[in-house]
């Protein structure tokens, strides 16, 4: 969806370098990520499900930013077929 926003040009430089986005777009899309996943656990955090201090500290993860750190339980794909065998002549 495309829109027309004004955004702090100096704030969105600050997280483009945070995040490590390479475009604005992916700078809005990361901290619109954020800001929903800290809502949804500030909202599970409110809900008492009965764990420890300790079990909760363990549940949080912090976000991979960096794409080789999303990538490394991916098994390297090869797209180039291999050569068939030639027949001797």
């Amino acid at each position: 969806m495309k829109l027309t926003l004004n955004i702090d040009d100096d704030l969105l430089e600050r997280v483009r370098e945070t995040t490590g986005a390479k475009t604005k777009t992916e700078a809005i899309h990361y901290a619109l990520g954020e800001i929903d996943r800290r809502h949804r656990l500030r909202t599970l955090l409110s809900e008492d499900i009965g764990l420890t201090p300790a079990e909760w500290r363990n549940a949080y993860e912090e976000p991979a930013t960096e794409e080789e750190s999303l990538r490394v339980a991916e098994k390297p794909v090869t797209y180039r077929r291999e050569p068939k065998p030639r027949p001797r002549r």
